[in-house]
């Protein structure tokens, strides 16, 4: 059964302090010359699973520090002081910097998603200024926004 989609395109229009714009403005001048296609992010988390992305798209799953942690969690014993020096002892091995990384990717995709104003799942954000809320199949989302837009410029 179909997710209902949100009426229109949105347009995302929101200010947020400079230090995050600068991180992701950045990226944007280097990579937006290169794209011949319009920039599109998925944001979904594990519950809300989203089909036919094309390639090149960037899913952000927003739960996924949370599902870390969990995973973290695992087998930790009761006693926090035990539980600290396990985990001190995690960080040591060499598997901890994937881990690290898998967390600064994932609070990455947090930032964005807080930066374009990302308010439900499944969200079909087009170049950072269009967006299709709860539709899980991202080609519909995008033929959905390719509809509308083309409507909404016509004179």
């Amino acid at each position: 059964m179909p997710v209902p989609c949100s009426i229109g395109v949105a347009r995302m229009e929101r200010h947020h302090p400079r230090r995050w714009l600068a991180a992701f403005s950045l990226s944007a001048c280097l990579v937006g010359p290169v794209l011949a296609e319009p920039a599109i992010e998925v944001f979904t988390t594990a519950g809300e699973p989203v089909i036919n992305v094309p390639s090149g798209a960037a899913v952000i799953e927003l739960d996924v520090p949370g599902r870390l942690d969990a995973l973290l969690s695992q087998q930790l014993p009761a006693d926090p002081d035990v539980a600290a020096a396990l985990m001190r002892e995690r960080m040591t091995t060499p598997a901890w910097q994937e881990t690290a990384d898998r967390y600064a990717d994932s609070y990455l995709g947090l930032a964005r998603a807080w930066q374009l104003g990302v308010e439900k799942v499944p969200a079909v954000v087009i170049d950072g200024r269009h967006v299709i809320y709860g539709q899980p199949d991202v080609a519909q989302a995008l033929n959905e926004a390719d509809r509308l837009l083309s409507q909404e410029s016509r004179p």
